[in-house]
């Protein structure tokens, strides 16, 4: 499994950043380089810092990291062409990008990276360490904007301007904010080319949806890129429980490292403050019923009452022990990762219980192996070793066909949307050197032996083929 990752890694990397897929994502996307660098810092802390460093270099004016980094020509859409960002006075110089973000989870990939430099002391200790100094104040901005921009209430819940900004695209926790967009007349036309890439458009969004997010994304151009003119025009505004969850955890821990690593205290107190105001805000979404956070529609002002993943967004920022503790229960019990249907016992994107639940169909069912493996994290940090230990075993064997697909059908196994993910690819790296002490060094010998890299899409060696255990369907 390490070495058929290490192949699909660097089939992936395009020398200072890797693509998120070889076909059906030929870019950088922001949520998807943080995973991408904590996997790669198991066989490499350079290269891993390198990724994180390409991502910054797309960063915008006001400290926006946006979620798509355009470094090639493609036939992907929406491409540069339908973004329009020239309009955004805080676009960078020289990189083309999409306009909107992604979760903040870099910083969590940053501290894995550093921990890993550690682990391995000299050179790789002292370039992570000073990557940390080198860049505290990027990531601070990064945070800052999210903290003041996208919560100029103080709600203590980020707010996203577009479904894609949660990175869950199309989850059900979205279904009632997205019926009040209305795609007007002169919405451009499109023609999808993602349907292109996956045996089944049933695992996609609908035209309809798919129209619906062209819309938001015209009216971001319209509003030049402005939040404050978005804010009054847009269609869709909604606080974010897991966004908001992950910048509280992720500023908790910047401010750790530039603590450490002597950054500036009134940084390092900043960061605190936004870890209490957004831990304060996820606290309070909590249902009294469903022991779940829940979303908040800034435009109607009610709560979004979805079995979505994203409800135990309390076991990332902590906060509440008791209901901590009620998370970790629900989230390994029957109505989730017990699940008695389940092929695997990793999380769902939704709960197989759920009205909502389609097993299929991209957010809306499928369990997608990066957010197992950041429930697995965020146990493992909150001091439930048991729990992180039970997701990471389920993952891995969730992995074994190697097909290190974008998310997998829950009921039977399948793999399913991309294969040769590269973010899927890296957690399993980091699960693997996770798994036992010595598995790192076992990590780097494998990749270094891998043969030539085959172009994107042909088969790699016999080596490296994946393998299916018996009774998968996949």
């Amino acid at each position: 499994m390490a070495g058929r990752a290490g192949y699909v890694l660097k089939a992936n990397d395009r020398d200072t950043f890797t693509v998120a897929s070889p076909r059906l994502y030929p870019h950088m996307w922001s949520w998807d380089a943080g995973f991408v660098a904590l996997g790669i810092a198991t066989v490499s802390v350079p290269r891993a810092l390198d990724e994180l460093r390409t991502l910054l270099g797309g960063q915008w004016a006001n400290g926006m990291i946006p979620h798509i980094l355009f470094h090639t020509e493609s036939d992907y859409f929406p491409g540069p062409e339908r973004w329009r960002t020239q309009v955004a006075a805080a676009r960078p110089a020289g990189v083309l990008t999409s306009g909107i973000c992604q979760p903040p989870i870099h910083v969590i990939a940053l501290s894995r990276i550093l921990h890993d430099a550690r682990r391995k002391g000299g050179d790789d200790q002292e370039q992570a360490e000073a990557f940390v100094v080198e860049t505290f104040d990027r990531w601070l901005a990064w945070h800052r904007y999210l903290a003041t921009a996208r919560d100029p209430h103080q709600h203590g819940l980020v707010e996203i301007h577009h479904g894609w900004e949660s990175g869950m695209d199309d989850s059900p926790r979205w279904d009632a904010p997205y019926a009040n967009v209305h795609p007007g007349p002169d919405l451009p036309p499109f023609v999808r080319r993602d349907l292109a890439h996956v045996s089944d458009p049933s695992q996609r969004p609908s035209d309809t949806e798919y129209a619906r997010y062209l819309w938001l994304l015209e009216q971001k151009v319209r509003a030049r890129y402005d939040d404050v003119t978005y804010r009054a025009s847009g269609d869709f505004v909604v606080g974010d429980v897991l966004v908001s969850a992950l910048l509280a955890a992720a500023s908790d821990l910047l401010a750790d490292m530039g603590k450490e690593l002597g950054c500036p205290v009134d940084g390092v107190n900043e960061l605190r403050g936004i870890a209490r105001r957004f831990r304060s805000g996820v606290l309070r979404s909590l249902s009294p019923e469903t022991g779940l956070c829940r979303d908040l529609d800034l435009r109607t002002g009610e709560w979004l009452e979805v079995e979505s993943a994203a409800g135990f967004a309390l076991l990332i920022c902590g906060g509440d022990e008791a209901a901590i503790r009620r998370q970790r229960d629900l989230l390994l019990g029957p109505r989730w990762c017990g699940h008695s249907r389940l092929r695997w016992p990793t999380v769902p994107s939704v709960s197989p219980a759920s009205p909502d639940f389609r097993q299929r169909t991209y957010w809306r069912g499928p369990q997608w192996p990066v957010l197992n493996w950041l429930y697995a994290w965020a146990l493992n940090r909150s001091g439930e070793q048991e729990a992180a230990n039970s997701l990471r075993a389920a993952g891995l064997a969730q992995l074994v066909d190697c097909d290190f697909a974008e998310y997998y059908e829950p009921i039977t196994g399948e793999s399913l949307g991309s294969k040769d993910q590269s973010w899927t690819a890296a957690i399993a790296l980091d699960f693997l050197a996770a798994r036992r002490p010595g598995r790192r060094r076992a990590v780097r010998l494998l990749t270094r032996e891998l043969p030539a890299i085959t172009p994107a899409g042909t088969t790699p060696p016999a080596s490296v083929r994946q393998i299916r255990p018996p009774g998968r369907t996949g």
